[in-house]
């Protein structure tokens, strides 16, 4: 597409997710400069609770059919045709994927409809852990699809690498690395940890086996006898639309067995990060998670998994520590030695996570960077 001429508030730009929610939750201060700019950005994703609240920011919100955890041909094609002719009505100047299904689909949709588009890989998710024939045809796609954006954007280096070692980017000159999708360092305020008689460990996010949820349910077993006075919880949804996800009864269970506490989901999570003494993450595999910038920024210790994504956020010893992938025993390992360290070990670590975010995942640098992008492609400055 040709650069425009016009004025910012002349530009259209469309938001594509496999849901509204981590539009939302992820990209805020994305939208609130854009429409600040007067750019009309429109939201295209599953309806869920945030469509109202999104609505509110001043986007215009379009509902997708997207089946996040069906392989079905006939699913994936509505998907494409419906964004297809979204892209045809609304003729934005960039499109920005998120997540697997747009990245590939919505893609194609903008070439087939004339469109610019950038795709952002968010986390490689279980493309990357398992070794299914799905997982095979997805990295096809990938290498299909990724042909036509203008940029690919990933959020660590592991990620890239992964797409450049395995042949999936038919030009790899246009691949980028933005290091996280940063973090609202004000939203997100230092919290000093509290004193209290017993110690809360919280592991925030969708309750997916591949975020690590039965090792951290494991480790609390093995735990609990030797440590009365902790806490195990879970914060975020059950049942969501994935093919690693866990079920409200599996959850129950635990509940039931007196391991963990189970918080339900919050659209505010920062209360839960101020109660918490450590934030726990045990994923397989990530982009550059969100909840540990979050916790890192308001001053919490973290232990989390030696793998792509949590690295980028923890340095083992400095501000957390790093336990091996899919391993109960290392993990509970983890646990112990944070609670065996002194209220001054744990506080020096989480002020050094703050001092961490803060030089490397300000939001502010991202939506830089956003700026940047949109202004090359379309010869508007923002």
């Amino acid at each position: 597409m040709k650069p425009v001429s016009e004025s910012a508030s002349a530009l259209r730009i469309s938001l594509v997710c496999n849901t509204a929610w981590a539009i939302y939750t992820y990209r805020q201060g994305l939208i609130r400069m854009l429409v600040g700019k007067g750019v009309e950005v429109t939201v295209i994703a599953p309806r869920d609770r945030t469509f109202d609240l999104l609505a509110q920011m001043g986007c215009r919100c379009i509902d997708l059919p997207v089946a996040s955890k069906g392989t079905s041909p006939r699913e994936d094609l509505r998907t494409l045709w419906a964004l297809y002719r979204h892209y045809r009505s609304i003729r934005p100047h960039v499109v920005i994927h998120y997540t697997i299904k747009p990245n590939i689909y919505g893609t194609i949709a903008a070439r087939l409809a004339g469109v610019d588009s950038v795709a952002v890989t968010t986390g490689l998710g279980y493309v990357f852990i398992q070794q299914s024939r799905a997982a095979q045809v997805a990295k096809k796609l990938y290498r299909f699809a990724f042909r036509f954006p203008r940029e690919v954007w990933f959020l660590n280096r592991d990620d890239k690498a992964a797409f450049v070692d395995q042949n999936l980017l038919v030009h790899p000159e246009r691949a980028r690395l933005l290091h996280g999708e940063g973090v609202d360092l004000e939203q997100f305020a230092f919290t000093p940890l509290d004193e209290k008689t017993h110690f809360d460990f919280v592991l925030i996010g969708r309750l997916l086996w591949d975020k690590g949820v039965g090792e951290y349910v494991e480790a609390a077993r093995r735990l609990r006898s030797r440590y009365p006075q902790a806490r195990f919880r879970l914060l975020g949804p059950v049942g969501v639309d994935n093919p690693s996800a866990i079920t409200r009864a599996e959850v129950e269970a635990w509940e039931r067995e007196g391991i963990i506490e189970y918080l339900g989901e919050a659209h505010d999570v920062r209360p839960f990060i101020a109660d918490a003494d450590c934030v726990v993450l045990p994923s397989y595999r990530e982009g550059v998670p969100r909840t540990l910038m979050e916790a890192s920024a308001m001053g919490r210790p973290i232990v989390t998994t030696d793998v792509p994504g949590c690295r980028e956020v923890v340095a083992d010893g400095v501000n957390g520590l790093l336990c091996e992938v899919k391993s109960a025993k290392s993990l509970a390992a983890k646990l112990a030695q944070m609670l065996d360290m002194n209220g001054d070990e744990r506080r020096a670590m989480g002020e050094r996570g703050r001092e961490k975010v803060t030089s490397e995942f300000d939001e502010r640098m991202v939506v830089e960077r956003y700026k940047e992008l949109l202004q090359t492609l379309t010869g508007v400055s923002l």
